[in-house]
């Protein structure tokens, strides 16, 4: 831990009383009964956040013949939830250390009630699309408070790890569940109740949390930086917004204009905050090494995990021709694996380092990457369950560990502005994820169908075919048998092509991002030993 990030503790320690060189029994009291059930309190909201993060997915057919949206409109209904978490995190987890943790996190329950019910009965794709992004800015509020509050009720360390794998584990749970709740809902509602889940979850946290929540807030810092906070958000969404253009329409000027745009936004953030003395991100943070590897294994995880659940989900449904309910349930194991890894993560860090398990978690998800990659072009199905259920288990640990290991290298009075970036590395790396593998399997995807006609009738069906498999099966319908199997068939091929091709990229990442691990690891062996060797000279 670097000079300027110990001082930063010590004085969080003054601050709050309790000189720092204290023995751990007395500094980290241990949680009681409250505590926990506050904890119950704060899982709820995570969980209902991870999941409206995939429930919609299954309800876009329903919504488009009811709504019947542009096919621009129905990319800001799906995405703009997602835009807007990522753009508003790292600004809302900074408030929250400024005006109470507890205080943003009831505001943001109740603005999200709001928009959930807004978007169940909304009547215009724009009454959606508001909805929904009301939705996204108050999520961003809800996240960072919850994972921050939990640094603040669990002081001892192994308390604290257990407690924030429960918070991992509801979080990684609620989107690979959204399937499951997703597809139960449709066979019995309209599209819009799957929004409707987050109206009894945030009413419950509202009447609960002022009984069992403590209030924490650093009163030692002034107002945010309102240029800090234009210039992340303008950043976010111009570069979210230029990834998903580009793996929608490929490489055009506008989208890397775009694109251009946001990253020098980011630079001009970056000199703005080295120059503050209280910036709205303290990027002293990032010379921990434990937080500078627990954000590079969350961002590269979820970019690969991201990226394959487009695929698979698709698979399921248009390939192996199973309903939204079915797909669900048969993702289950899947999500079960991932909330045992995650519970178990943080009973295994008591005895091996976190770093190392979270090495060791991303070669098993590289390897189930592997295996998805080697049986995807055979059509076996369980095979490639049993390879998404290995990589989804390996995602457990790098989740609960790494936010751990990122919350747990700040100062308490910085555990908002910490908790958003690791909340913000998922996010960045779910959408990137999506746009680098899912151009990938399309582009491999459009390769496949390029000369699979033999002109005539066909050829306009195997151009329309290119945009999506979707798309190829329906023009499949217009054909004549013979010609409709031909298409379905390299259809089908060209896409379980292009899923092979994301797989072992994912699979390429995560190995890397394994090795960057155990590397960071070792330096900081390294580190230790060398400080070791010099305080002996010294004395």
């Amino acid at each position: 831990m670097d000079d300027g990030l110990a001082k930063q503790k010590s004085t969080a320690g003054e601050r709050q009383g309790t000189p720092m060189n204290q023995s751990s029994s007395t500094v980290a009291a241990r949680a009681g009964a409250r505590e926990w059930l506050g904890l119950a309190v704060l899982a709820l909201p995570t969980l209902l956040l991870s999941l409206d993060v995939t429930v919609l997915h299954l309800g876009v057919p329903r919504l488009s013949e009811d709504l019947q949206p542009t096919s621009a409109q129905l990319l800001w209904i799906v995405d703009i939830y997602g835009f807007m978490i990522a753009g508003f995190l790292v600004t809302m987890g900074a408030v929250g250390d400024r005006i109470g943790r507890r205080r943003l996190l009831l505001v943001g329950a109740a603005a999200f009630t709001v928009a959930s019910a807004s978007a169940a009965f909304s009547i215009t794709p724009e009454m959606l699309i508001a909805s929904r992004a009301v939705m996204g800015i108050a999520g961003a509020t809800l996240m960072p408070s919850t994972l921050a509050l939990i640094s603040n009720m669990f002081l001892d360390p192994q308390q604290r790890g257990m407690a924030i794998g429960i918070w991992a584990t509801m979080f990684s749970a609620g989107i690979a569940l959204g399937p499951i709740v997703g597809g139960a809902l449709l066979e019995h509602f309209w599209w819009g109740s799957v929004f409707l889940l987050g109206v009894p979850v945030m009413l419950v946290l509202l009447v609960a949390a002022p009984f069992l929540l403590p209030e924490h807030r650093d009163r030692a810092v002034g107002r945010p930086d309102l240029l800090s906070v234009a210039l992340i958000i303008a950043c976010m969404l111009t570069i979210t917004f230029s990834i998903k253009d580009l793996a929608s329409h490929g490489l055009a000027a506008p989208a890397v204009a775009i694109g251009a745009v946001g990253l020098l936004l980011g630079v001009l953030f970056i000199r703005r905050q080295n120059r503050l003395a209280d910036p709205l991100l303290d990027l002293r943070l990032f010379r921990s090494r434990a937080l500078r590897a627990g954000l590079v294994a969350m961002l590269i995880s979820t970019l690969a995990i991201g990226g394959i659940y487009l695929f698979l989900t698709q698979y399921l449904q248009l390939v192996a021709d199973h309903s939204p309910l079915v797909t669900g349930l048969l993702l289950l194991p899947a999500a079960l694996a991932l909330i045992v890894t995650s519970l178990l993560a943080p009973v295994l860090a008591r005895r091996i380092h976190p770093l190392l398990i979270v090495a060791v978690a991303l070669a098993v998800s590289a390897t189930g990457f592997i295996i998805l990659a080697s049986v995807v072009t055979t059509a076996d199905t369980p095979l490639i369950l049993i390879g998404f259920a290995v990589a989804y288990a390996g995602i457990g640990p790098v989740t609960a560990l790494g936010t751990d290991l990122v919350v747990g290298s700040a100062p308490a009075e910085r555990a908002g502005a910490a908790s958003a970036l690791s909340e913000t590395s998922t996010e960045i790396g779910v959408s990137v994820g999506i746009a680098a593998m899912g151009s990938l399997g399309i582009a491999i995807y459009r390769a496949g169908l390029a000369d699979g006609s033999d002109g005539g009738a066909a050829a306009g069906a195997y151009e329309t075919a290119k945009e999506t498999l979707a798309t190829a099966l329906e023009a499949a319908g217009d054909l004549p048998a013979e010609a409709a199997a031909a298409l379905t068939r390299a259809a089908t091929v060209a896409f379980t092509a292009g899923f092979a091709a994301a797989a072992w990229l994912g699979a390429a990442l995560l190995v890397l991002a394994s090795v960057l691990t155990i590397a960071a690891r070792w330096r900081a062996d390294a580190s230790a030993g060398a400080s070791a060797t010099r305080r002996m000279l010294g004395a």
